[in-house]
């Protein structure tokens, strides 16, 4: 049987940490997206020359397209091998880690579509476990957009994002149980959308707890 455990070290601090409150029978469906995300970030983000890292998103894409199944050197397409009707969420997503390799600066166009691709695997992942889709997607939107804010450098860049952060609407989310890690980062990105630093201090560790504990 496949082991998702080794990809926990692929993921950010603050997702490490919502995962820790994924109840038990959906931790390693969580782990397998948030690791997928982690993983196309990884291709993007070290990308030397735009055209291989397409390359490399074409693959993942072609191949969660079809029956996933273990495949040599990528354990991690094993977990999803049950997303038969949800798949084309994790689709979107490589779209959206695809978007971001144009040349810089993205136009909201590109920004947007990274941050809807993220909205669309964990919409995906709420449509699966039989829960809200629009409560979910609406809390992964804000997430996406924060924690995209938190990694731009270009001023353009982070200023179209600034203004998508400042027009989203910022209720507070209600989720099943089963979305808990959504919860948390949710909550994280609501506190942090002034700059977007999901854990940039004591406090936002401890908002992480509460959040974790009591979804709110």
């Amino acid at each position: 049987m496949y082991d998702p455990e080794p990809h926990l070290l692929l993921l950010p601090p603050e997702q490490r940490l919502a995962l820790a409150y994924a109840p038990g029978g959906v931790r390693q469906d969580w782990l397998a997206v948030l690791a997928l995300d982690a993983k196309l970030a990884w291709i993007v983000r070290g990308a030397r020359e735009p055209l291989l890292a397409q390359m490399r998103l074409a693959w993942w894409r072609e191949q969660l397209a079809e029956s996933a199944t273990v495949v040599a050197g990528e354990p991690l397409l094993a977990s999803f091998a049950g997303w038969d009707g949800a798949r084309g969420g994790l689709i979107a997503l490589v779209d959206g880690w695809e978007a971001l390799l144009g040349q810089a600066p993205l136009g909201c166009a590109a920004l947007s579509e990274f941050v809807e691709g993220r909205v669309a695997a964990l919409g995906s992942m709420a449509d699966r476990l039989g829960c809200d889709g629009a409560a979910a997607r609406q809390a992964a939107r804000g997430w996406a957009l924060v924690d995209l804010l938190g990694h731009l450098t270009h001023l353009d860049e982070r200023e179209t994002v600034a203004e998508m952060v400042a027009v989203h609407r910022w209720d507070r989310v209600r989720l099943a149980r089963s979305m808990r890690p959504l919860a948390v980062l949710h909550g994280l990105a609501r506190r942090a959308r002034g700059d977007g630093r999901l854990l940039a201090s004591p406090t936002g560790f401890a908002r992480a707890i509460r959040l974790g504990l009591l979804g709110f």
